[in-house]
């Protein structure tokens, strides 16, 4: 196999000067995740300095580093390690003739990234890449360039954003063939003005489209003429998914298939290859998945890809960690309970889906809710938090847990609507965190029953999620 890079090509990329002739098969900044072979790039931040894992890098069996400062060991030496990364992104984009896809939006992203993936990489054979986890920051994006090998066919890349102008510079590393925005929400509204601007800096993916590149865009988004607009001042190309008539890629029909998620019948319009339709079926539950699965499709027939094979990689999808995937768990006094971990995050628009989606599910148990507060929503955290109350109740939860500060909205407005609507009211309770959270549920999950555990990501509730599937609570 022919290395990822070789000592020449990273210093001749990142302005550095190599110590010694060496070759390398991975790139890495966070020193345990080197593994043999690996470059390891000693990036300077707030709290850390990678200079001072060098050591380590070259006891697991790393290649070489890039440094700012001299070090006994294979190196390249430049000035600054971050920018070092950034270049070596972009060389990795240049000697690159593969189709790029950059994916964005408030909900989605990762999960259509993955699928995305998983369907152009079937056709492939294995010539495709992606950014893995949520690498889709200014770290992480040009790490995932940088791991690219040269000779892909197609290249799958998740640009995340909380502030405005993140985008646009990440965008113009990655320069998408195909940029795919998924859905706009409230996510990160503390950091904006409005919706409307997280619509916008949403849009900053379109700068960076390659000349004749592709806008897919949902059409069923209150904000679709405002992306619409954004796009085409980048690309004359705009492709819209969604369940409206007027989609260009749209789903005709879609009904529940045998053992969960859904059965689709999907119309993809005229692109100069005449119109196509497709029946195909997305083992993931909820109507936000065939929400992405149209815009993988058109995806997929922007860049060329088989549409057969996307459709048969959507069948046989499974849930990412913290994003849906199922466990079925052991209880300490016998039975098993189903585990929906969705603990990654939480936006208004993703709870609402998600809240949705266990009503429809259906346990020989009750339906146990544990949910986190949402990050992130500024001034506006308490109506959102209020917001969830009827969505809640509409999922049929017999037993809630609520966590985090914020969660005292929730808990204030369940309340009002038990005390008004309710004469069998369910079992709400409200804990600190996830230690007490943990404590609670365990108490109380039984045989047969079905667990949702949701919430932004810095309450730790995958620790919860880790604890109940080991056993070891």
């Amino acid at each position: 196999m022919n290395p990822l890079w070789t000592s020449s090509a990273i210093a001749e990329a990142v302005q550095g000067k190599a110590s010694t002739d060496f070759e390398v098969g991975g790139v890495a900044f966070d020193s345990r995740e080197i593994g043999p072979g690996d470059l390891f790039f000693a990036l300077k931040g707030e709290q850390s300095d990678g200079h001072l894992y060098v050591d380590n890098i070259y006891a697991a069996g790393g290649t070489g580093v890039v440094v700012s400062q001299p070090v006994d060991g294979p190196h390249i030496l430049v000035s600054d390690t971050t920018k070092a990364l950034d270049h070596l992104a972009v060389a990795s984009r240049a000697r690159s003739d593969a189709k790029i896809i950059g994916v964005t939006g408030s909900v989605g992203k990762t999960g259509t990234k993955e699928a995305l993936f998983a369907a152009l990489n079937r056709a492939s054979m294995g010539k495709s890449h992606r950014s893995v986890k949520s690498y889709n920051n200014h770290v992480g994006v040009p790490l995932s360039l940088s791991r690219m090998p040269a000779e892909c066919q197609y290249g799958i890349f998740e640009m995340g954003m909380n502030h405005s102008g993140e985008l646009a510079q990440l965008t113009r590393l990655v320069r998408p063939d195909v940029a795919i925005i998924t859905a706009i929400a409230p996510a990160h509204i503390g950091h904006f003005s409005s919706v409307e601007a997280i619509a916008d800096a949403k849009a900053e993916i379109f700068q960076g489209l390659t000349h004749e590149g592709t806008a897919i865009i949902p059409f069923d988004s209150p904000y679709y003429e405002r992306l619409r607009k954004a796009a085409l001042r980048y690309t004359k190309k705009v492709i819209t998914f969604g369940f409206d008539e007027q989609a260009d890629v749209r789903a005709v029909d879609v009904v529940p298939a045998p053992g969960g998620g859904s059965l689709v019948t999907a119309s993809l319009r005229d692109d100069g290859r005449g119109d196509r339709s497709l029946c195909f079926t997305i083992a993931e539950p909820g109507k936000h998945w065939v929400s992405n699965a149209l815009a993988i499709l058109a995806a997929v027939r922007a860049v060329g890809g088989d549409l057969a094979a996307a459709g048969l990689a959507l069948a046989e999808l499974s849930g990412l960690d913290g994003r849906g995937k199922r466990h079925q768990i052991e209880l300490k006094d016998g039975g098993q309970a189903l585990l929906i971990d969705e603990s990654y995050n939480a936006n208004p628009v993703s709870m609402k889906a998600t809240l949705g989606q266990l009503a429809n599910e259906v346990c020989g148990g009750k339906k146990i809710l544990l949910l986190g507060a949402m990050g992130e929503l500024g001034d506006q955290a308490q109506a959102y938090h209020e917001g969830l109350a009827d969505d809640i109740f509409a999922s049929g939860a017999q037993t809630i847990i609520l966590v985090g500060d914020e969660m005292i909205h929730t808990s204030a407005k369940l309340a009002e609507i038990v005390s008004e609507k309710l004469d069998h009211a369910p079992e709400i309770s409200h804990v600190a965190g996830s230690s007490e959270a943990l404590a609670e549920v365990a108490g109380k999950i039984s045989d047969e029953d079905i667990l949702l555990i949701k919430g932004s990501n810095y309450l730790g509730l995958a620790k919860v999620v880790s604890a109940l599937v080991s056993g070891e609570y």
